[in-house]
């Protein structure tokens, strides 16, 4: 018995049908990825220059054709973003994908995503575009390096403080985004998520509501890195490392948010109460047993500062 990488549940082939019908009512099969992982890594340089999405990370565009029953790379007017296996890293892809999913069960809104079965037998993380509408429409959004004037090469030299004071600035209902902030903070400590810079924060405009995006990149750096040394990309009440429940929940949430004691409560009871969850989903992911173990080891010392 199979597991589907679109939905986790156990299936007869690559995919169960559940999984096809996530990424279409019409998909009744969906044929590998044409490419094998350097293959992709290879049209990912290849393509570099002519697509508007850029990182460290390789990354294709894509389009679903539900003729072909199969994702096809194209230059423009792509609808999902495809990041096929690094060379110098270990599955991240499965990493991403599962950390996603953890970051949905805690109540963040994240696009439609999921792993896909390449030539090679080896798996390639893929994430619906929230930038697109229709077959050529897009939404506008600026990453918070751009809201800060600063680029890729200035991402890190920020704060959690100015990441907040740029959702007061921009967004149309602050408050609420601020809720979702700490959520979002506060989740990327809990599964060692230590690159959170200012590309990783965007704000999307919806007609006349400008709020922050569905949430993206996020995956456990602490077991991919070789020798990590901080626990948040921007620092939080002047800190990197060795962060504190204090910090999140008195000086973050209570003194630089503004939040009340009952939306902290709710979102710590929140994570609290997802755990068993988080770790079922754990157990059934996509890693291997050795990066499941390391995964959870950052689970356990990271809730034990916070809820213990």
């Amino acid at each position: 018995m199979n597991r589907c990488p679109l939905t986790y549940e156990p299936c007869e082939g690559l995919y169960s049908q559940s999984g096809l019908k996530r990424l279409s009512r019409q998909l009744t099969n969906l044929q590998p990825l044409s490419f094998t992982s350097l293959e992709l890594r290879q049209e990912a340089a290849a393509r570099s220059q002519k697509m508007s999405i850029q990182g460290v990370q390789p990354k294709l565009s894509a389009r679903l054709q539900i003729k072909k029953q199969q994702f096809i790379l194209v230059d423009k007017n792509g609808q999902y973003i495809l990041k096929p296996q690094i060379a110098d890293y270990v599955q991240v892809p499965e990493n991403e994908d599962l950390t996603m999913r953890l970051a949905s069960l805690a109540g963040i809104e994240v696009p439609l995503h999921g792993l896909l079965h390449g030539q090679d037998g080896e798996m390639t993380y893929f994430i619906k575009r929230f930038d697109r509408v229709g077959h050529k429409g897009k939404r506008h959004v600026e990453d918070f390096a751009q809201l800060g004037g600063r680029n890729r090469e200035t991402k890190y030299r920020s704060s959690m403080e100015q990441v907040a004071k740029l959702i007061e600035t921009f967004c149309t209902f602050p408050a609420v985004e601020k809720v979702k902030l700490l959520r979002l903070t506060l989740f990327s400590f809990l599964v060692g998520n230590e690159d959170m810079h200012l590309k990783n924060f965007s704000i999307i405009r919806n007609q006349d509501i400008i709020s922050l995006t569905p949430a993206y990149d996020l995956l456990n750096t602490t077991i991919i890195l070789p020798q990590p040394e901080e626990e948040l990309a921007l620092p939080l009440n002047a800190r990197k490392n060795k962060l504190r429940r204090e910090d999140f929940l008195e000086y973050f949430a209570r003194d630089r948010l503004g939040l009340t004691e009952r939306i902290i409560d709710k979102i710590t009871t929140d994570f609290a109460n997802i755990r068993p969850q988080w770790e079922a989903l754990l157990d059934v992911s996509f890693l291997s047993d050795k990066m499941k173990e390391k995964y959870l080891q950052v689970v356990n010392e990271r809730f034990a500062r916070i809820f213990q």
